[in-house]
């Protein structure tokens, strides 16, 4: 496939030049999307909306329970449309699981300490939920130390058991940035059960990110190579491969005339992080910059005809500052400035509509 035809078909798989009509469409679509950055994942789903929807519509969302944020594949938190939530952890859980096997022994994690920690837990968590420090002031009073990331890979567990999700946005003046873990049982009205859900999460990632193949799947899902074969074969006839090994939605959404050709994308976005290989959308010279760095984090980018031209961060944006920009691909059109000022007004727009 031709690289100006896999930008174009991927920048309408994300959303980016057919966006759409709600938030909650927009995560439908996408069905989970990176959100170790709370406010990052919000402007994922808002930047792939029509009509400029501001953080506040994310929120209510959130508050509404249409959508919750968990460890919903590697280890790592998505947001992802509640109704969903089950049957993809019925399919991403034990993979994450023999990931933290090792790490969760070492903090003294087992089943003693899961039901202490569960039986502390549940009955705050039926009026409202509670923040990450309310959960873990339960933990010490049952005992258990959270520090040293012991607390976090209880929560994650718990989360990967069904028993509990991050919901509303916790208020608070200027951008919130907590969630309260709120019980599944309570909070979630709605679960999906999909005939096959492995061959589900084939096709709804092909949905939101082709062109992309299995490696790409297995990278993103966390499944192992030999489990992303088995997910194509049984999404066979679902989805259409227009290369060898290349899978594109038989659904792809209609373009959008007004979509701008530059775009300022949220750290860790699913357009760069969500493929195994991302030199189709990043010069590999420029691969670093954007990360993973030795940290773990991806920066923010600027996106220009589809390809990552530089970086931003979201604090700088709305002070006014500029991008950090790389530079051409040679043969593509030159940086429009104008335009990344624009994108940037845009997500400033975002954060204080």
């Amino acid at each position: 496939m031709k690289t100006s035809t896999l930008l174009s078909e991927r920048l309408r798989s994300h959303r980016l030049s057919a966006p759409a009509r709600s938030v909650t469409d927009a995560a439908a679509h996408m069905l989970a999307v990176q959100s170790q950055d709370l406010l990052a994942g919000r402007w994922a789903l808002a930047c792939r909306t029509g009509g400029e929807p501001p953080l506040r519509a994310v929120d209510r969302a959130f508050a509404r329970g249409d959508l919750v944020r968990a460890w919903t594949m590697r280890g790592t938190l998505h947001i992802i449309p509640a109704r969903d939530l089950g049957w993809v952890l019925s399919v991403t859980g034990r993979r994450q699981r023999q990931q933290a096997a090792t790490r969760r022994r070492d903090l003294g994690i087992d089943d003693e300490m899961l039901g202490a920690v569960t039986r502390a837990i549940v009955p705050a968590l039926r009026d409202g939920g509670a923040t990450r420090a309310e959960v873990f002031d339960l933990f010490r009073g049952a005992g258990v130390d959270p520090a040293g990331q012991r607390g976090i890979h209880l929560l994650a567990e718990l989360t990967l058991r069904g028993l509990l999700c991050q919901g509303p946005i916790v208020a608070r003046s200027g951008i919130a940035r907590e969630q309260r873990f709120v019980r599944v049982e309570d909070h979630i009205r709605e679960h999906a059960a999909p005939d096959d859900p492995l061959a589900e999460l084939f096709v709804r990632y092909v949905d939101g990110h082709g062109p992309a193949g299995i490696a790409d799947f297995a990278w993103w899902s966390g499944l192992t190579l030999g489990q992303s074969r088995e997910a194509r074969e049984r999404a066979a006839g679902r989805v259409a491969e227009v290369d060898d090994g290349v899978f594109v939605s038989l659904r792809r959404p209609r373009r959008s005339a007004a979509a701008p050709d530059v775009r300022a994308l949220g750290a860790f976005d699913e357009y760069y992080i969500s493929y195994a290989d991302r030199t189709a959308v990043c010069r590999p010279k420029d691969l670093a910059a954007v990360g993973p760095g030795k940290n773990g984090m991806v920066r923010a980018t600027i996106l220009a005809h589809g390809r990552v031209v530089g970086c931003w961060t979201h604090a700088s944006a709305s002070l006014g500052s500029p991008a950090e920009l790389f530079g051409v691909v040679p043969g593509d059109a030159p940086i429009d400035h104008d335009a990344v000022g624009a994108a940037l007004a845009r997500f400033t727009r975002f954060v204080e509509g």
